[in-house]
């Protein structure tokens, strides 16, 4: 059987970047395939089937928000944002709209072959990851999927990434610091503001009474902990 290369959809508006990222892609061994435009990377990702997207967020129409969010809509491939703004307001956006990673440009070679590479280690864990249970909680790792009772728990990317972390962790107290840098990176350590406002989304999706928490335990002055599966 012939072996198949891992592919890479690049959409940018800007060919020089476009030519930059498939020349790097293609030294390292993946198979490309290009769109300039919100509207045509939508066509070409459900003709291709890529296994990584890495997507421009400042494009002409369709822009690369947009993009993401109808992608989330019916797939988990992973998805790298790539832009110019590197502000936190812009990378929250990114991945509140179902991002897995965000590369700020200008990039080097080095650096965007290690993010797909991680994209790609992530996605094929996620696929071999049996499911984690507690109580009627259930998060099957495999279609990025949360049930309560049986009934699906919409959540944003976000929140989903944040409650996976508390669950490959279950057991153990994390610190704030240690789920900012996991869940949203290196450049959120610290902003706790951030992490509580987000955990209590999640914990009122969950039907989780912060004074007599099921799923999500607080360890006050320390940090947070999910039980072990039962």
């Amino acid at each position: 059987m012939a072996y198949r290369k891992e592919s890479v959809l690049v959409v940018d508006d800007d060919k020089r970047t476009q030519r930059l990222m498939t020349r790097i892609l293609q030294l390292e061994g993946y198979r490309t395939m290009k769109a300039g435009d919100g509207d045509s990377a939508l066509s070409a990702f459900e003709e291709e089937k890529p296994d990584v997207v890495l997507l421009d967020v400042m494009m002409p129409g369709t822009d690369g928000y947009t993009v993401c969010r109808r992608i989330r809509e019916f797939s988990s491939t992973p998805i790298i944002m790539v832009s110019a703004k590197s502000d936190d307001v812009e990378k929250a956006e990114g991945l509140d709209a179902g991002a897995d990673d965000y590369v700020t440009k200008p990039f080097s070679a080095v650096e965007l072959a290690a993010r797909v590479r991680a994209a790609l280690r992530r996605s094929q864990t996620d696929l071999s990851e049996p499911a984690f249970c507690s109580g009627e909680l259930v998060i099957d790792f495999s279609r990025q999927r949360v049930t309560l009772s049986g009934m699906e728990v919409e959540l944003t990317a976000t929140e989903y990434r944040l409650l996976t972390h508390l669950a490959r962790n279950a057991g153990r107290v994390l610190t704030p610091d240690q789920i900012l840098e996991k869940v949203w990176g290196e450049a959120y350590v610290g902003e706790s503001n951030l992490l509580q406002v987000n955990m209590t989304r999640l914990r009122r999706k969950l039907g989780d009474d912060p004074k007599n928490p099921r799923f999500i335990l607080t360890r006050p002055g320390i940090g947070y902990i999910m039980p072990r599966n039962e």
